[in-house]
């Protein structure tokens, strides 16, 4: 089965508490649940999703639950596959909800788990932000070798790119900050195997990886010249699938307000 997860709404991105999709109780103990998600990854081929809801409006964050629902339930409908920028090979679209009825069993973790998917989304961001800081490495790496090869083999004026300067030093410093990086995913990677990784330094790696990643991506294409800018090149089509990991899994902006948080800077 294909699995999703439906937080996003259109009026509710990083701030999850608020979004507007209700699953609201009946006397015999099912959901009704009603609203909209948007730019769901797998939603398209979702044969499983897991559904953020909110169960309790009045009640905020406190009043969040997930759900299970499966495709083919009455009253659930995905609208067509998102026209993206980047990470074409991967769907994005649009979910909806209109009077689906879940039965009792549909809350995910049972009845005990009622009002309380917002902490199980916050145990695990650490992770999943952790999982986009190691994949801002991973693409990092691969984009400097492929420019390495590239300005090795690319003539400009009678000598290989490779041969100035300017190309040297700026691939020396791109490889020494990428590595710099990749030292403080594996010091994370480490802190998560012994369950002490905080959502604070996990928002760290997130953020310092992603950024470092569109940086790389965007001296590289440069040091393609003409070639960066064309589809058939790996480096054109990462450097589009590079700019949203500044953006899902909570903004990098969002990041830095949980970093602050962390220090005692806000409340």
């Amino acid at each position: 089965m294909v699995g999703a997860i439906a937080m996003t709404e259109p009026a509710a991105g990083s701030d999850l508490q608020g979004i507007k999709s209700t699953a609201m109780v009946q006397a015999d103990g099912s959901f009704v649940l009603n609203g909209s998600k948007t730019y769901i990854t797998n939603g398209w081929h979702s044969d499983l999703v897991i559904v953020v809801a909110k169960t309790n409006p009045a009640a905020g964050a406190k009043g969040t639950s997930l759900f299970l629902l499966e495709a083919g339930t009455p009253g659930f409908t995905k609208g067509k596959p998102l026209k993206k920028l980047g990470l074409k090979a991967q769907d994005t679209c649009e979910l909806f909800f209109d009077n689906v009825r879940l039965p009792a069993e549909a809350l995910l973790g049972g009845a005990d788990m009622i009002n309380k998917g917002f902490i199980c989304l916050m145990e695990q961001l650490p992770w999943e932000r952790l999982q986009i800081a190691i994949g801002a490495v991973a693409a990092s790496l691969a984009a400097i070798g492929w420019t390495v090869d590239f300005v090795k083999q690319r003539q400009v004026f009678g000598q290989a790119v490779a041969a100035f300067q300017h190309t040297r030093f700026t691939l020396a410093e791109l490889q020494t900050e990428v590595q710099i990086a990749q030292v403080f995913v594996d010091k994370c990677t480490e802190l998560l195997l012994l369950d002490k990784l905080d959502t604070a330094t996990a928002s760290m790696a997130k953020y310092w990886c992603t950024d470092l990643q569109c940086k790389v991506m965007d001296a590289c294409v440069q040091l393609h010249g003409g070639s960066g800018f064309m589809w058939e090149y790996p480096i054109t089509r990462a450097y589009a699938d590079a700019r949203v990991q500044r953006i899902y899994g909570g903004t990098n902006e969002i990041m830095k307000e949980v970093i602050t948080r962390g220090m005692g800077l806000m409340q």
